[in-house]
């Protein structure tokens, strides 16, 4: 095969677009190597996807077969909302562990990035670009803009990076209705998805990004209701790494023919999953200092 597939899903919920775009690059995928295999790993099934979510808030919306727990998307919506932007290492000290870059943080701050001088760690680079301010600024100003949008990538820094940001661009535009409410219709792009170890909670936490952050904040400027209208997911790369069509088959692809949708799926607002959810914020805002604390120490 000399292309790779192009493969297209719309689909009302989160939990449903998920699902749809898994079996497709299941059933339509290509073989591929990367450069994360290790000695003996199958290839990985590869293609690239465009996939619409029209109701992104709308229930059913977690599906049971992403790898992890209610906390974990929890963490993960607290993390692209900035809460570990601070975990960001002195790309000059080789003896730093810690990430490159938080997405948040390329949002927020775009084009500073963390230097070790004098033995302190200071952020340096250009400017800084709070993209979300003028993004917000910017919808509620004139909400049809086609110019409201984010970026993270940094080639000064990326092109040489082992492992540069999957998320490269979120762009924005409002639509009213008959009634005059207000739709945040959203594209996002990321250059590589991990469909199978990152996707769903990928698209979780820019949806509660999304709402609580961008959509929330144009609405506080506008003095104007705004809701959630589709999400347009595109990925350059939406793959399962060979390491994990095997997890999958068992956790899903095995198990279409023998359970109902309705059995592989979350309600998010359902009272057992909300509380879940609400409670895990305190174990993991202590679960931050723990490793804030350690890191002091050292």
């Amino acid at each position: 095969m000399q292309n790779i597939p192009v493969l297209t899903v719309c689909e009302h919920t989160l939990a449903q677009a998920y699902e749809k775009a898994l079996i497709a690059l299941y059933e339509h995928g290509i073989a591929f190597r990367t450069q994360y295999d290790k000695p003996g790993d199958p290839p990985s099934l590869d293609c690239t996807l465009n996939m619409t979510i029209l109701d992104p808030l709308a229930d059913p919306m977690i599906h049971k077969a992403f790898p992890g727990g209610i906390e974990d998307l929890r963490e993960y919506v607290m993390e692209v909302q900035g809460v570990k932007d601070h975990w960001v290492k002195n790309l000059n000290d080789p003896t730093d562990t810690r990430w490159e870059y938080t997405y948040h943080g390329r949002l927020q701050n775009y084009g500073q990035w963390r230097e070790k001088r004098d033995g302190q760690s200071v952020w340096t680079g250009p400017l800084a670009v709070n993209q979300v301010e003028r993004v917000i600024a910017k919808l509620a100003d004139q909400p049809f803009t086609r110019q409201a949008q984010m970026i993270t990538w940094m080639p000064n820094l990326d092109l040489d990076c082992y492992d540069p940001p999957c998320l490269q661009s979120i762009w924005y535009r409002i639509v009213e209705d008959e009634q005059g409410v207000g739709w945040l219709n959203c594209n996002i792009r990321f250059r590589s998805n991990d469909a199978w170890g990152a996707n769903f909670m990928n698209m979780f936490g820019f949806t509660l990004f999304n709402r609580d952050i961008i959509a929330a904040g144009v609405a506080a400027r506008r003095k104007k209701e705004l809701r959630l209208g589709r999400m347009n997911w595109q990925a350059d790369s939406f793959h399962i790494y060979g390491k994990d069509i095997a997890g999958a088959r068992q956790r899903l692809f095995d198990r279409l023919a023998t359970t109902q949708f309705e059995d592989r799926v979350y309600n998010f607002y359902d009272p057992d999953i909300q509380e879940i959810y609400q409670e895990s914020e305190s174990v993991i805002r202590e679960k931050i200092r723990a490793y804030d604390a350690g890191q002091c120490k050292t």
